[in-house]
């Protein structure tokens, strides 16, 4: 793995400290995304000190504003000559105040705009620098927590709850994986998604009011499984519980809903706009 370079987004808290950590020890170019400036700083460090030998570049962005989104997407393809790996592993949990509904910068719901909207807006944006670097691979941390989308109130605007929408978000973020994976089929780029474990040890779970029962590590490694185990290269549009290969939401098998929500993506993250700043 001496030459991979993989981005993390999340990355100083949790899961996504946990994988440059792991990611680190094999080398090569770690790409670090936070929203904090302090916290991405000092994760860089302790990634830097924990293995001298991989190189860490960091990016800041607030995933909650799609500008930004785009704008960090521009930058790497302008810094970075290649890029092996995405894992999208940013999340907006479900919240401390679980009956206080949250916009995006955009005002969209935020659960919505963090976990759906942004890693497609910036794994589309990323694509020239993926399909060049082939074989790469895209991971989508989703969730075994799934819940109907409702394209009557894809913002949840009626009966608000955090961990619903939460739930929503997951499981449209799943059947974008199925969608973006069929579309770029041959393309020698993957995208796969996956439960990572069940109520992690992470600052989200513990501010919902949730009690933690597993650690960090037990989500790690079938994260890092997707990304690098050989025997995974042309496996695609899949969703893994873990390590095992398995069955979604079954809203994430209905060809029409999915096509329907990446017609309404496709014109909130303003695809034409993006891929347009492209050329």
């Amino acid at each position: 793995m001496t030459q991979h370079t993989t981005l993390i987004t999340g990355a100083t808290q949790g899961m996504g400290r946990g994988l440059a950590l792991d990611l680190a020890k094999r080398g090569g170019t770690l790409l670090l995304h936070g929203r904090d400036r302090g916290r991405l700083d000092r994760v860089a460090a302790e990634v830097r000190a924990a293995a001298p030998g991989t190189t860490v570049r960091t990016y800041l962005a607030d995933l909650s504003d799609l500008d930004q989104v785009h704008a960090m997407a521009a930058r790497i393809r302008a810094a970075e000559p290649r890029l092996d790996g995405l894992i999208n592993n940013a999340v907006a949990g479900g919240g401390a105040e679980p009956h206080k509904r949250e916009l995006s910068a955009q005002g969209h719901e935020l659960r919505f705009a963090v976990n759906h909207l942004a890693p497609y807006a910036l794994t589309r944006g990323l694509l020239p620098l993926l399909t060049a670097s082939a074989p790469a691979r895209v991971v989508n941390v989703a969730s075994i927590g799934q819940e109907t989308v409702d394209f009557d109130d894809v913002m949840l605007e009626r009966d608000y709850e955090g961990l619903r929408a939460y739930c929503r978000s997951k499981l449209a973020l799943i059947m974008m994986t199925f969608e973006l994976a069929a579309e770029l089929d041959g393309t020698g780029v993957t995208v796969n998604t996956l439960h990572p474990a069940h109520l992690m040890d992470t600052d989200g779970v513990r501010e919902y009011g949730l009690v933690p029962v597993t650690n960090v590590e037990e989500g790690v490694r079938p994260t890092v499984r997707l990304l690098l185990d050989p025997g995974l290269t042309t496996t695609t549009g899949r969703y893994f519980d873990q390590f095992t290969d398995t069955r979604a939401h079954e809203q994430a098998y209905d060809t029409e809903a999915r096509k329907r929500l990446m017609r309404l993506t496709d014109a909130l993250v303003g695809r034409a706009a993006s891929a347009g700043s492209q050329d």
